[in-house]
């Protein structure tokens, strides 16, 4: 009887690459990409290279140096600096790791750092180029931000000894200050004044603040306001000994546009203040200083501008603004 003839073989499976020449295609895939400059597709085909487990540490140390040069030119600086900081644990004379580890914490402006870096690399190359060129702009501008440093200390200083005279001189006056925006206004202490002194400014569009002339005295931004024309006028520097009435007449020497009834004269005005608090009005002298009025018991100076109002006497809208309202008439 006849036999059956055995069935042909199949030929054999190519085996699967190892993950070792896999990581090394994958790189080789990311350096054609970063040829190309096209580094986001570099860093993932360095990326996959690097899931991959093998145990070439020299081939996980160019891989993790290669990403990290994609990633520099990314501006990725600190994904950058990890992958070269990696580089150089497990291969600690990859110079080419230590050079973008450098070039990185220059990015990132550590210049004691890239100085370190580049010292490190010279150890191993005394000549490259690239890391004396940057050890020595590393150099350079660690002293120039060492030299701004000192400057903004000492600035800084000056500026909080200068903030020191101003409430020493404001706490000596028995001035009251409230700082703005709070929940709730509230008289400050001394103490509580230095802390907040930063907020302690006026909103004007100058910026115009409280301060100290050479010979000691309070100047202030103070804010007058024109209720029934809603007009203001604003005086940067108001000299604490200066009288109310001596600013009217310059502010008033010519009447304004808008006071189209001629009624704005020194003589026809009364200034007064607000105590918010209470809900009170008092009446100022104008012959007084601004000093006077800001020792007044009542007297709450705001974001650092005092604010006045000045009504024409007797007028139909002064009398309509204080109907109803308690007023402390001099």
């Amino acid at each position: 009887e006849g036999r059956v003839p055995p069935e042909p073989r199949s030929p054999p499976h190519a085996a699967p690459p190892r993950p070792a020449e896999l990581a090394a295609m994958y790189k080789n895939e990311g350096n054609a990409y970063f040829g190309e400059k096209d580094y986001g597709r570099a860093v993932r085909a360095y990326s996959e290279g690097l899931r991959q487990r093998f145990g070439d540490v020299e081939l996980r140390a160019v891989l993790l140096s290669n990403r990290a040069a994609a990633h520099c030119r990314l501006g990725n600086y600190r994904s950058a600096l990890a992958d070269a900081t990696q580089a150089r644990k497990l291969k600690p004379d990859h110079l080419k790791a230590i050079v973008r580890g450098a070039l990185c914490h220059m990015e990132l402006r550590n210049y004691s750092e890239a100085i370190t870096w580049c010292e490190e690399g010279l150890r191993i190359d005394s000549k490259e180029k690239k890391l004396l060129e940057m050890r020595c702009k590393a150099d350079k501008l660690k002293r120039v931000e060492e030299r701004d440093a000192r400057k903004a200390k000492a600035m800084a200083k000056k500026e909080q000894c200068q903030k020191e005279r101003l409430l020493a001189a404001i706490k000596e006056r028995n001035i009251k200050l409230v700082v703005e925006p709070s929940s709730e206004e509230e008289e400050i202490s001394g103490s509580l004044a230095e802390i907040c002194l930063d907020g302690f400014h006026s909103d004007n569009a100058t910026g115009a603040k409280v301060h100290l002339d050479a010979d000691g005295n309070l100047n202030w931004p103070v804010l007058f306001l024109y209720p029934e024309h809603e007009q203001t006028d604003f005086i940067e520097a108001f000299h604490e000994n200066s009288r109310f009435i001596d600013h009217l007449m310059v502010m008033f020497a010519e009447l304004p546009p808008w006071d189209l009834e001629r009624k704005y004269l020194p003589r026809n005005l009364e200034l007064y203040f607000e105590d918010e608090e209470r809900a009170e009005m008092y009446e100022l002298n104008p012959a007084h200083t601004l000093l006077q009025v800001l020792q007044h018991q009542r007297y709450f100076v705001k974001a650092g501008t005092p604010t006045v109002l000045a009504f024409v006497k007797s007028s139909p809208f002064s009398k309509k603004y204080f109907s109803g309202k308690k007023v402390h008439r001099l």
